[in-house]
């Protein structure tokens, strides 16, 4: 019996380790692909479920410290008149869009979300894709994420042209 409890014992006081030491799960699949996404507090949550990409802090204070202080870190500001459904981000030399770090958020016209960045993230040359509910997708490519803070979108509903300003 004392053989039994001592192998208990240690068993538990291994899970324990391995609990402590891993991270904690996460409902963040921009943490699959270097970013998270935090929520601008200064703008109204626009959640409307739990989200994998912002389960959705909506403050600043989601950030772990692993995720901050990234070059390429930036604020993206929706002001197209249309409601963000989903934001892909990627390397510029990838073909690959990863994962929609929204998940089931969206992004309401006028309000604005922070993408943050693993720090290890080396890249400097970035592509971004939002799209609407109804699967319309804009892309812009190249942004020089080390020298940009800011991306705000635009959409002019009567030439059906989209642009963005970056700060």
């Amino acid at each position: 019996m004392k053989k039994l409890t001592l192998i208990s014992a240690a068993a538990l006081a291994l899970l324990l380790t391995a609990a402590c030491s891993s991270p904690a799960p996460s409902n963040n699949a921009a943490a699959n692909s270097n970013t998270a996404v935090n929520r601008n507090a200064a703008t109204p949550a626009a959640n409307t479920a739990a989200s994998p990409a912002a389960n959705a802090n909506n403050s600043n204070s989601g950030a772990s410290s692993s995720t901050e202080g990234a070059a390429q870190d930036f604020t993206l500001v929706n002001q197209t008149g249309v409601e963000i459904d989903k934001v892909f981000i990627s390397p510029s030399d990838k073909d690959d869009w990863e994962e929609d770090i929204l998940g089931k958020d969206t992004l309401p016209t006028g309000q604005s979300v922070d993408i943050k960045f693993h720090r290890s993230e080396t890249a400097g040359e970035w592509d971004l894709k939002v799209e609407d509910k109804g699967g319309n997708s804009i892309e812009w490519h190249d942004l020089n994420l080390l020298k940009i803070s800011k991306v705000t979108l635009h959409y002019d509903q009567s030439t059906k042209k989209a642009t963005a300003d970056t700060e």
